[in-house]
C-alpha cells in the first residue's frame, strides 16, 4: 500500500477545479450569422458544437492531469520494500555500529588512514540518525554488551578508536551485535565500515550468520566501503626459523616472502641483530624484485651469534601506504650442544657409528656446529654412569637389563631426560623386557617377531602428524622410503596408558612409540638403527641407517634426539595476541622477572613463574620482548617476540560475489560514498518512491495537452481572402 512522505501537500489536487472554472467561463459562444439558408446553419452549427465540446472535455482532462501529477509528486508517494519500518522514515532505529580497527585499517591514502575515513563516516552516520536512536558502536576488539548512553557519547566512542593488532575479524562481531539488537523494540539496521580487506571476510559460518540477521529482524544491513580500490603496497610474509634453539656455533637460516599489492617492483630486505646495548645492528641485505600482485622469496643466513638469546628483525626498506607489515622479528636461543649417551653393544663404536656420525657429523664437530656432542659407553658400564649430565640416552639393541638399571632409567626420564629405545637381536629373552621394571620405562611390551624377506615393508615417517617429525610434513610423498626395507621388527604388545604413535610401518602397524614420564619422554622404536659396518645382508634387520643416500634416517634420528632433549617444545616467536610460553631451564629459574615490552618505556613488569613455566598472557604489540632476572652474578636473559598475523595486514579485497557467499541469502546494500549512503539507506528506510514515474508521466501529460492545445485552436486560414 503506498504511503505519502508529504501527506498535506495532497490537498494541492483540489486546483485541479480550476481549468473547469476556466472552461466555464471561457467556454465559446455561438455566433449570429445571417444566411438565407437558416436551416442548415443550424445544423452546421450543432454540430461544430459536439465537435467543441469533445475537444473541450479533453483539453479539461489532460490540464486536471497535469495539476493531480504536480500536486503528487510534491506528496512523494513511496511503496514499502521492508515490513515494520517507518514510512516516513523519521522514526527511531535501534543501530549497530561495526568499525574495523585490525591493523589493514592503517593504510594510508591522500594523507589519511582507513581508520581516519571510517571515523569520519561514522561521524556522519550518527547526525543523520532519528532522534532517540538506540546506538552500539562496535569495533574489532570490543563486544557488543550495550547500547551507548545517546549518539553523543557514540560519537566520542568513535573518535577513540585506535587499531587493534589482535581483534576479531568483523565477519565474527556481527553475531553479537545481533543479539544486542535483539533486545530493541525499534527498526534494527547494522552498518559496517570496512576497507573490504578479504582477510576480514573468510567466513566460514555463512548459514549461522544469516540465520543470526533474520533471528534478529534486522531490517537493513550496509557494508560501507572506506577502503582503497588499487592499493600499493609491500610487506613481509613470515618468517621461517630454521631452528628456535640453534648449537654454539652453528648459523641461523631465516625465510620470508616480500609479498607486493599493487604494480610491484624492487625493494631491499635488510635483516638485524640486537646487540647487548639492545641497538639494532645491520647484519645482511637483499635487493628483491616482486612482480604485481607477486611474491618472491627472501632468505639470510646468521652465523657468529652469541650464547644466550639472541633477538633481531627483518625489514623492506622504502615508504609505503602500509607499516605494520614492513617488519618482521624473532627470537632464538644459542646454547652448548646437548650431551647425549649412546650406550651400545660390543663393539660399541662401530655399532653407534652411524647414530652417532648422524645426529654429529664429524666435519660439524670440528667446527664447533654439531647440535650434539655424543659419548658412547657399552651396557656394561651403563650402571656406573652419572645421567643427569645428559639431556638424552639411546639403547642400541639393548640386551636383558637388570631391574636397579631400569629404575635408573626411569628416575632419569622422570627428571626431564630423554630416552630412545632401539630393540633389535638382542632383546632375548622377551620376559626381561616385559618385567615390571622394564614396563615402568616402555611404552609397549615386546610381541613376536615379524620378518618380511622380500624387503616389502618400509617406514614412511613422512605420512606421521606427530610434532616430533613435523620438518618431514613439506617432503611429503617425495621421499623414496622404499630405499629403505624393513626385513625384521619387534611387533608390539600390551601399551602403557600414555602411549601415542609415532609412525607406522606401510603395513599399518606400530614403528616408533613414545610414552611421556614426569617431565621427560620415551621413544620406542622396534627395530635396530645399530649394526657393525660388514654385516651380512642375510643378518641386517633394515637398511635404514644403509640404504641409497640415506639422508631420510640421518633426518629421521635428527628430529628424534630433538624431540628427546625437549627443544621441540621451546618455543621463543608468537603471533601478536598469544600468550607466550617460556619453558625455563633448572638453572633459569628465579622467584620473579622483569618484561620489557618492544617499545622499552617504563620500568618494566613484574612477573612470577609457575613451577617452570613463565606465561606471558598479553603480547599484542608486535616486536621483541626481553625478560630478565637475578643480579650480575646470576642474571638471567630470556626473551621471545611477537608479529603480527598475515592476515592482519593483507590488503587485497574481497567483491560483491564473496561477500554474498558470507551472507548466504540475506540481502545487504554495499556503499562506497555518503551520497550512496544516503540513497540506499533512503531506499530501504523510506521505500521505493514514485517521484520520477509520476514526474515522466506529469512530462507526457503537459507534452500531449501542448500539442492537443495547438490542434485543436490552430487557426485555419480564410480560403475566401
Amino acid at each position: 500500500m503506498p504511503e505519502l512522505l508529504n501527506p498535506w501537500l495532497m490537498s494541492g489536487a483540489a486546483l485541479a477545479a480550476v481549468p473547469v472554472i476556466f472552461h466555464l467561463l471561457m467556454r465559446p459562444r455561438p455566433k449570429v450569422l445571417e444566411f438565407p439558408a437558416l436551416r442548415f446553419v443550424r445544423a452546421r452549427h450543432n454540430a461544430n458544437r459536439r465537435q467543441m465540446r469533445l475537444r473541450n472535455l479533453l483539453l479539461l482532462l489532460l490540464r486536471m492531469a497535469v495539476i493531480v501529477l504536480i500536486a503528487l509528486a510534491l506528496a512523494r508517494p513511496t511503496s514499502q520494500n521492508v515490513p515494520g519500518l517507518s514510512g516516513k522514515g523519521d522514526g527511531p532505529v535501534a543501530v549497530a555500529l561495526l568499525i574495523d580497527t585490525l591493523p589493514h585499517m592503517d593504510y594510508r591514502y591522500e594523507n589519511k588512514s582507513r581508520l581516519d575515513v571510517a571515523r569520519e563516516t561514522a561521524d556522519w552516520l550518527l547526525g543523520q540518525l532519528p532522534e532517540d536512536s538506540q546506538v552500539a558502536v562496535i569495533d574489532s576488539a570490543s563486544t557488543a554488551s550495550a547500547f551507548q548512553v545517546d549518539r553523543s557519547s557514540a560519537a566520542h566512542y568513535v573518535e577513540r578508536l585506535k587499531i587493534d593488532e589482535v581483534g576479531q575479524p568483523l565477519w565474527k562481531q556481527i553475531a553479537p551485535a545481533c543479539r544486542l539488537l535483539k533486545t530493541s523494540e525499534l527498526p534494527k539496521e547494522i552498518y559496517v565500515l570496512t576497507d573490504l580487506a578479504r582477510s576480514a571476510w573468510k567466513s566460514s559460518a555463512e548459514s549461522e550468520l544469516g540465520k543470526a540477521l533474520k533471528d534478529a529482524d534486522v531490517t537493513g544491513l550496509y557494508l560501507i566501503d572506506v577502503g582503497v580500490e588499487k592499493p600499493h603496497n609491500f610487506g613481509l610474509g613470515p618468517l621461517k626459523l630454521s631452528a628456535e634453539t640453534v648449537s654454539r656455533g652453528s648459523s641461523l637460516s631465516i625465510g620470508t616472502e616480500l609479498l607486493a599489492v599493487g604494480p610491484g617492483g624492487q625493494r631491499t630486505v635488510e635483516s638485524y641483530l640486537v646487540d647487548r646495548a639492545g641497538q639494532l645492528q645491520k647484519r645482511d641485505e637483499a635487493l628483491v624484485d616482486a612482480q604485481a600482485d607477486g611474491s618472491v622469496a627472501v632468505s639470510f643466513s646468521l652465523s657468529g651469534l652469541d650464547e644466550g638469546v639472541n633477538q633481531g628483525m627483518v625489514k623492506v626498506l622504502g615508504g609505503d601506504g602500509l607499516t605494520a607489515d614492513d617488519s618482521r622479528y624473532f627470537t632464538v636461543v644459542v646454547r652448548p650442544a646437548w650431551r647425549v649417551l649412546i650406550v651400545a653393544p660390543e663393539p660399541r663404536h662401530r655399532q653407534a657409528s652411524y647414530l652417532a656420525k648422524a645426529i654429529a657429523p664429524e666435519e660439524y664437530r670440528r667446527a664447533g656446529r654439531a647440535k650434539f656432542t655424543c659419548d658412547i659407553q657399552g651396557y656394561g658400564q651403563l650402571s656406573g654412569v652419572p645421567l643427569d649430565q645428559y639431556a638424552a640416552v639411546y639403547l642400541l639393541d639393548p640386551s636383558p637389563l637388570p631391574d636397579a638399571v631400569w629404575q635408573q632409567l626411569g628416575s632419569f626420564v622422570q627428571g626431564g631426560g630423554g630416552l630412545a629405545v632401539c630393540a633389535g637381536p638382542g632383546a632375548q629373552p622377551l620376559a626381561s623386557f616385559n618385567s615390571a621394571a622394564a614396563r615402568e620405562v616402555l611404552p609397549a611390551a615386546l610381541g613376536f617377531l615379524a620378518r618380511h624377506p622380500n624387503g616389502d615393508l618400509y617406514l614412511p615417517a613422512d605420512e606421521s602428524d606427530h610434532p616430533a617429525l613435523a620438518r618431514f610434513v613439506p617432503l611429503r610423498g617425495n621421499i623414496a622410503w622404499d630405499n629403505f626395507p624393513i626385513y625384521r621388527h619387534w611387533t608390539l604388545g600390551e601399551a602403557a596408558s600414555a602411549m601415542a604413535v609415532v609412525a607406522r610401518y606401510s603395513d599399518g602397524l606400530p614403528a616408533l612409540v613414545e610414552r611421556p614420564i614426569g617431565r621427560g619422554r620415551v621413544l620406542l622404536l622396534d627395530t635396530p638403527i645399530s649394526e657393525a659396518p660388514g654385516t651380512a645382508d642375510a643378518e641386517r634387520w633394515n637398511m635404514l641407517p644403509t640404504g641409497f643416500e640415506p639422508w631420510p634416517f640421518v633426518m629421521l634420528v635428527d628430529q628424534m634426539t630433538l624431540y628427546l632433549v625437549g627443544n621441540s617444545e621451546r618455543s621463543f616467536n608468537y603471533q601478536a595476541g598469544q600468550p607466550a610460553v617460556i619453558q625455563l631451564e633448572p638453572d633459569e629459574r628465579r622467584p620473579t622477572y622483569l618484561l620489557s615490552r618492544p617499545d622499552r618505556s617504563g620500568e618494566g613488569e613484574r612477573v612470577a613463574p609457575d613451577e617452570s613455566t613463565l606465561v606471558i598472557p598479553r603480547t599484542e604489540d608486535p616486536g621483541n620482548y626481553r625478560i630478565d632476572a637475578g643480579g650480575e652474578k646470576d642474571r638471567v636473559h630470556l626473551g621471545f617476540s611477537a608479529n603480527l598475523p598475515a592476515d592482519a595486514t593483507q590488503l587485497a579485497r574481497v567483491d560483491k560475489d564473496e561477500l554474498a557467499q558470507v551472507f548466504g541469502d540475506f540481502k545487504f546494500q554495499l556503499a562506497r560514498d555518503r551520497i550512496q549512503v544516503d540513497r540506499v539507506v533512503s531506499s530501504n528506510r523510506v521505500g521505493r518512491e514514485w517521484f520520477p514515474y509520476i514526474i515522466l508521466a506529469l512530462c507526457l501529460a503537459m507534452g500531449f495537452e501542448y500539442l492537443t492545445a495547438n490542434r485543436f485552436y490552430r487557426e485555419v486560414p480564410d480560403k475566401a481572402a
